[in-house]
This record gives structure tokens, C-alpha cells and sequence, in this order.
């Protein structure tokens, strides 16, 4: 005779009762990872002996504060109130530092002056060496740079600084450099929305070689960018810091004579270029720069409607075999990873109306991704730092319960977690660090 579990004619869900109450659940308790990082990197320190408010409002505890804001950004806010999660039950205990209200970050933000963000953008730096220092850095080894600029869309009338620009949308638009191999954000600019791509490339590019060799990179330095950059003053920052570069042109009409000018047997096919299609690589010389452009021309029923060449050019000053410039160069498209993890969280759009403000919480959102990077290149030694949404979610949104046993905490978390192992492992060796000052 088969019986049923729940009774008939009800849906056994409506058995379940819902509350509120318990002050020992841990909501995130994959926290104590990250915290436990930020703790051997004493950021809490460095930022309360760099950030300096003053007598303005929100000056005090500006470390709370904004490891508050990195925190809460790891498990995706993307709003000032969204930082409330961190006080919800026992979240604190997993924390090195005092959680604050979000009415309390959000006067600390508006605080910010153009100085002020200076003083947060060089707690981004001084992190950036000693995660090197702790052995996430490249060392003596090879370091790839990418330069992007991108959009970060806002809505509404009382945002300072936004603007339309070549995307048509109200926003603003960031300056970024990001590593390739570990898609850290180096260095990171809020602007107007509607400055051009060079506003500014040149003072960036000479600030980021200070930050990158202070923070230990003693081997090749190769920064990749698209034709936004290209300009006298950024080429000539560059080869000032005895860099290696390669940056896209625009096909003005100087630049297509000299594609023109290319003899056809000069021409070498892309073996590896994906099918419906062929690519064709080859150089030349524009002015003192050397210049390597790829064609390509679709094949099959598209070539009827798109029969002609597409040529796409870069300079460098590498002196490497051909194909290999140029498919480093391709792959110069890997910031748009970094881009898309900002604008899938703390950038999804900036909370403020003061551009400060703003400019402030996109720094903050910078060391708390680059948090999220040496997490897992310290702790799980990924070769590969996973995504964001996936650390997140396998890592650092697992729920706990703080519990005391005799005269210690203990924090349970949920029995047969898929990733168990990597979860302990990933904390042992944070623990192992030693406090870097």
C-alpha cells in the first residue's frame, strides 16, 4: 500500500513556516575568506592613514567604511542600500572590521573631494603591491597591460558629470587598465560622460607605469590598446617608460595608401581563424612605427553580400615574428571580461549625484574586484582566476551559523557543500599569509 508523505489535496511547501529570527545565521559566509585577505594586507590600516576627510562629514573610521562598501560589492551591490546585507544576523562576525549603515557610507561618500579620491586611488596602488608582494604578482616575469575605456550608463537629471557620448547614452566614461593573465584593474579613472577616449590616456599611461614597477613588475611590460589611444602623447609616455605597445589606428586616408601600397604576395594567410571566413595578415611601415594589418573577407552564401576586404591595423614597436604580434594583439579583446564583471555589478550604474562621489565608489569597486582576484589566486591558486559570479557563488555566498563551543566560536556552514575542499583549502592558505605592511 503506498501512503502519502504530505496530505492530499495541499501543497506541502504551505507546511513550511517562515521566520525571521534567528541572530546567529551567518547570510554570507564566505566573507571570512575575503576578510581574512584584506586583514593580511592591513587595508583597514592603510586606509585610515591615507584617506584623510578632515573635519567634513563621515570623516571618522574610513576604513570600516569602505571595507564595508568592498564587501558588500563582492556579493554584487551595486547601491548603497545594498550594503545592509552585511548586517543582517551574525554577518559581522565574519568581518575584521565594524559594518556600517548605509546612511553612514553614503555621507562618507559625498564627502569626497577630487583630493580625497586621489587619496583612495593610491589605498588601490599600495594594495596592488603588497597582493604582488604575497605572491600574486608577475614578479620578474612577462606583464600584459590592456587600455579600454567603456560606458557606464545612469539615468535621471541630477547625476554630475554625466553626459551623452559616442554611445548616445547619459553616463559616465571610465579610463581602465587591466592585466591580462589575471583581469586585476590596475589602475581606474571615472570621467565625464562625454570626455573623449585620450582625455587624460597620457597622465593615466605615466601613472600606471609608477604603479605597476612600485608594485613589483621587474620584467617586460606590453600594453595593448584599440585606436582610441592613439595619439603622440600616449605613444611617447609609453616609450618614456621604455614599454612595449600595441595600439589600433583608425583607416584615415594616410593609413589606407599605405595598406593600398601592400604587395599581394605579401599577404600570409590566419590558419586559425574561425570558419565562414578568412583573415590575412602582413606589415608594412607608417612613418617611424611599425605596421601590421589584418584583412578579412567572409566566404559562402555571406560573400555575395559582403565581397570586399575589412582591414584592421595596428603600430608597435615590438620587434617579434608577425603572426605573433598580431594574435597577442587580438587578444587584447580579454578587458572586455573585466569590463563586463564591473558592469554586471558595482557599475551596473553609480549611485550618486556628486561625480566624487561617484568617482570614489568606481575605486572601491575596483579593489573589491581585485579582492575577489587575489582570493582566488592566493587561496584556490587558480591559474585562471574564476569569474565573478562564480566565486560568488560557490565560495562566498555559502549561508552559516555562528555557534559557540566552550569559550570559542564556531561556524558551521552546510553539510556535502560541493566545493567543501576548495572553500577550506582557499582559507588555510590565507590564514598561512603573513600581515603585510
Amino acid at each position: 500500500m503506498v501512503t502519502d508523505r504530505w496530505p492530499r489535496g495541499g501543497c506541502q511547501l504551505d507546511r513550511v513556516e517562515a521566520f525571521f529570527d534567528d541572530e546567529g545565521a551567518v547570510a554570507n559566509a564566505g566573507l571570512l575568506l575575503a576578510s581574512t585577505l584584506a586583514e593580511r594586507l592591513t587595508l583597514e590600516a592603510l586606509i585610515d592613514q591615507t584617506v584623510r576627510l578632515g573635519e567634513r562629514p563621515g570623516a571618522a573610521n574610513a576604513g570600516a567604511k569602505v571595507l564595508s562598501l568592498v564587501h558588500a560589492m563582492l556579493l554584487g551591490a551595486d547601491s548603497i542600500d545594498d550594503c545592509d546585507v552585511l548586517r543582517a544576523g551574525a554577518s559581522g562576525a565574519v568581518l575584521a572590521h565594524r559594518v556600517l549603515a548605509p546612511s553612514t557610507l553614503g555621507t562618507f561618500l559625498r564627502s569626497f573631494t577630487f583630493g580625497h579620491v586621489r587619496q583612495l586611488d593610491r589605498v588601490l596602488g599600495e594594495a596592488l603591491r603588497r597582493a604582488w608582494q604575497a605572491g600574486a604578482g608577475p614578479g620578474s616575469g612577462r606583464l600584459v597591460i590592456d587600455l579600454d575605456s567603456f560606458v557606464c550608463e545612469v539615468h535621471g537629471d541630477h547625476k554630475h558629470g554625466a553626459g551623452y557620448g559616442y554611445t548616445r547614452q547619459l553616463g559616465y566614461h571610465p579610463l581602465v587598465a587591466t592585466r591580462a593573465d589575471t583581469q586585476e584593474t590596475l589602475h581606474i579613472r571615472l570621467r565625464h560622460g562625454s570626455a573623449n577616449t585620450q582625455r587624460g590616456a597620457r597622465r593615466f599611461v605615466d601613472e600606471l607605469a609608477a604603479r605597476v614597477r612600485r608594485a613589483g613588475a621587474a620584467g617586460e611590460i606590453l600594453v595593448r590598446a584599440d585606436s582610441g589611444f592613439w595619439a603622440y602623447a600616449t605613444i611617447a609616455a609609453l616609450e618614456r617608460h621604455g614599454m612595449r605597445y600595441s595600439i589600433g589606428v583608425t583607416m584615415q586616408r594616410n593609413v589606407r595608401a599605405v595598406v593600398q601600397a601592400i604587395d599581394e604576395h605579401a599577404w600570409q594567410r590566419l590558419a586559425d581563424y574561425p570558419h565562414g571566413g578568412i583573415a590575412e595578415i602582413a606589415e608594412s611601415r607608417l612613418g617611424a612605427h611599425r605596421l601590421i594589418v589584418r584583412r578579412t573577407q567572409l566566404v559562402g552564401v555571406d560573400a555575395a553580400l559582403f565581397p570586399d576586404w575589412r582591414y584592421f591595423a595596428f603600430i608597435t614597436n615590438r620587434d617579434d615574428e608577425l603572426a605573433l604580434v598580431e594574435q597577442e594583439h587580438r587578444q587584447h579583446a580579454v578587458i572586455e571580461l573585466a569590463i563586463r564583471d564591473h558592469k554586471a555589478g558595482p557599475l551596473r550604474h553609480l549611485p550618486s549625484g556628486r561625480f566624487c562621489a561617484n568617482a570614489a565608489w568606481t575605486v572601491i569597486a575596483a579593489l573589491a574586484a581585485n579582492l575577489a582576484r587575489w582570493t582566488s589566486i592566493l587561496g584556490l591558486q587558480a591559474p585562471t582566476p574564476q569569474h565573478a559570479s562564480t566565486l560568488r557563488r560557490r565560495l562566498l555566498a555559502v549561508p552559516g551559523r555562528i555557534v559557540r563551543h566552550g569559550r570559542r566560536r564556531r561556524l558551521r556552514l552546510p553539510a556535502r557543500w560541493p566545493w567543501r575542499a576548495a572553500w577550506l583549502a582557499c582559507l588555510t592558505r590565507l590564514r598561512g599569509l603573513p600581515r603585510l605592511t
